[in-house]
């Protein structure tokens, strides 16, 4: 999303190569940026008193500005329809603007413009599933809250204007719905400005017309749009246009610069050609294929990622990737509520993770450990926002962003990545929320549906939950094969008894190395595994898959006592079973099982060096008591019922 650099990182790095302190340093950024670009939104749910009984269908925004002074001078005409029988409907609006007019079929209507609601009153009511439309005349200077979201200022001593209203800086200089409810299904943008400047929006430039001093840009957008995307630039732009293929779409990428930056845009802009390339292929298309991608260079510092139309402040290749991964997941796909806002950063950050690690995979364990370290650094917290009342808890960096960030990445290694990646597709092109807004429930529901598998206990974990489990290995070599394994963890918070995970152990020694991973439900769960060496070392999730700290091993020899020592494991069983034995000085093993009636249904005869793990398939057994016999040719004898449930 929108991103303030408090500093201008290198752009060498950026073009001929990054290091895992470069993208790091980057994210803190965008996190940092986009934090006190909200700052000014102190009461967050209460920003908006837009009336819920109607749902607006379009806007025409006819706006007149000039970069050197901070003045607006609009008309905004809304078509809508009327959800529930009223005689009135409310726009957001803030006092400082001055509303001079609002007309309907040429006729004027009452209004009152009031705690920064435009109520406006008909003639005669309105009934349900009416479809009406009204244009509101207004003008004013919108109000300096310091950090958008109507700016005025300098480059190199040329003037321009911007606009980034997220969260809710959309009223503070056009009248509107601010919430995250309702998205215009199209948009027309008509700015008028002096002849010398250039006028960038959302979609596709239709024309320019020049009256005199004054020149209007008119710029159509024909999808869905939620209104914090909606914006305005105007300066002394240069323009270029490049395109990338988009399947077998070729889409124009259009930027708008500085004069002083023209070069610098012109060199980096591939960068994001390849990336659009690249979400294309994983995802689905670019979601305004019909229209164009762009950037738009302004002065905040950093980014917002307005629909189809980005605007930027360096093209830097992180920051690039990570407001182009929002055109799926921010704008096609909109948070719709703050309690629910990684589904725009967390996802959007996660893309640029991706790109990150495609672009540069020496980084990729090197930048998993920073991150992990970073979540990790509190015992609590929880990607779910539990005071949306917060600025700084909705885009907490460490929550948000990188928990938000890995929580798909602990989806991914637990669903493996074609499953994964198929529900976000079906999640991209879900018809219900499509172009509209969407709740974590939204995402879970069609990553269940393509999996199959129940996701509640991880949601509750990860996203509604706090901290992170450490886990404790100890592992027992059997023989030179086979090894032991009991793995308990203890986590972090309270809200969380237990993460049940696939965790990934890597065993190794001087010369050799296998990961098994390993399905943990329960705490001190029993895991046996042959590694086909024996090993000295175990490490817990060597490609830092999982949000984890402080996990331990300790490797143990068999200490149980005795000679000839036979376990069996589970019993009673629902598949197959196990059969561990150990401490036998015999090196050969018959084993015989029958069934109630005294039935041979299984003969082996095995070898062993003093012990033995193996797996006994029981599948075809009905359920019911059985008999396991174990004969060595030394005269050891056993046996023990065994039962099939």
């Amino acid at each position: 999303m929108k991103v303030l650099f408090l500093l201008i990182i290198s752009l060498i790095s950026t073009v001929y190569g990054q290091t895992t302190e470069d993208y790091f340093n980057t994210q803190k950024k965008i996190i940092a940026a986009e934090k006190l670009a909200f700052a000014h939104g102190a009461t967050i749910e209460n920003a908006t008193s837009a009336s819920s009984n109607f749902d607006v269908t379009y806007y025409r925004c006819e706006w007149k500005v000039e970069p050197a002074i901070r003045y607006i001078t609009g008309e905004v005409t809304a078509y809508f329809k009327i959800i529930e029988a009223t005689n009135s409907i409310s726009f957001d609006l803030i006092d400082s603007l001055v509303v001079d007019s609002v007309m309907q079929n040429n006729h004027p209507l009452s209004f009152q413009h009031i705690n920064n609601t435009l109520t406006i009153n008909f003639a005669t009511s309105k009934d349900a599933g009416a479809f009406d439309s009204l244009s509101i005349f207004y003008k004013g200077t919108p109000p300096d809250t310091g950090f958008g979201s109507f700016v005025t200022s300098t480059h190199a001593g040329a003037p321009i204007l911007w606009t980034l209203s997220e969260p809710y800086g959309s009223r503070d200089w056009w009248p509107c719905k601010n919430g995250l409810d309702d998205k215009a299904d199209s948009i027309d943008v008509f700015i008028t400005n002096p002849v010398a400047y250039k006028a960038a929006s959302n979609g596709v430039r239709v024309n320019e017309v020049i009256n005199g001093a004054d020149k209007t840009t008119h710029w159509k957008h024909r999808y869905p749009i939620a209104t914090y995307l909606i914006c305005m630039a105007v300066s002394n732009y240069d323009e270029f246009v490049d395109s990338v293929l988009v399947g077998n779409i070729q889409l124009p990428m259009q930027t708008f610069c500085y004069p002083e930056d023209l070069a610098l845009f012109q060199n980096n802009t591939p960068l994001v050609l390849e990336t659009l390339q690249y979400y294309s292929n994983i995802f689905g298309n670019y979601p305004f294929i019909k229209e164009k991608y762009g950037h738009v260079q302004f002065g905040w510092g950093g980014g917002q990622e307005h629909q189809t139309s980005t605007f930027i402040v360096r093209p830097d290749e992180n920051l690039m990737a990570h407001e182009l991964g929002h055109q799926w997941f921010g704008d096609k796909i909109t948070c719709g509520s703050w309690h629910d806002i990684w589904l725009n950063e967390g996802f959007a950050t996660h893309l640029a993770s991706m790109n990150f690690e495609k672009n540069y995979p020496l980084t990729v364990m090197a930048t998993r450990k920073k991150e992990i370290e970073n979540i990790t650094s509190l015992p609590g917290g929880s990607v779910w926002v539990d005071d949306t009342t917060n600025v700084n808890r909705i885009f907490d960096g460490r929550l948000t962003y990188t928990k938000g960030s890995h929580l798909l990445y602990m989806l991914r290694w637990k669903l493996g990545d074609s499953i994964f990646f198929a529900g976000m597709r079906k999640y991209f092109n879900d018809s219900s929320i499509a172009f509209g807004f969407a709740r974590t429930n939204d995402f879970k529901r069609n990553l269940e549906a393509v999996s199959g598998i129940d996701l509640t206990e991880f949601f509750n974990d990860w996203f509604y939950g706090q901290g992170y489990p450490s886990y404790n290995v100890v592992w027992t070599p059997i023989g030179n094969d086979y090894v032991k394994i009991n793995l308990s963890q203890t986590t972090s918070h309270s809200s969380v008894a237990f993460f049940a995970l696939p965790v990934a152990l890597q065993f190794k020694n001087a010369t050799q190395q296998k990961t098994i991973v390993v399905n943990n439900t329960y705490n001190n769960q029993i895991f046996f595994s042959d590694i086909g060496f024996a090993a000295d070392t175990v490490i817990v999730d060597p490609d830092y898959w999982l949000i984890t700290k402080n996990n331990t091993s300790q490797k143990i020899n068999d200490s149980v006592a005795g000679e000839n020592v036979v376990q069996i494991f589970p019993n009673p069983f629902a598949n197959n079973f196990n059969l561990y034995l150990h401490h036998f000085t015999s090196n050969k093993v018959y084993i015989k099982i029958f069934d109630a009636k005294g039935s041979l249904l299984l003969h082996e005869n095995l070898s062993m060096n003093g012990s033995l793990f193996t797996q006994i398939n029981s599948s075809t057994f009905s359920k019911g008591i059985y008999i396991i016999k174990i004969l060595t040719d030394d005269g050891f004898t056993f046996a023990q019922k065994i039962l099939k449930h």
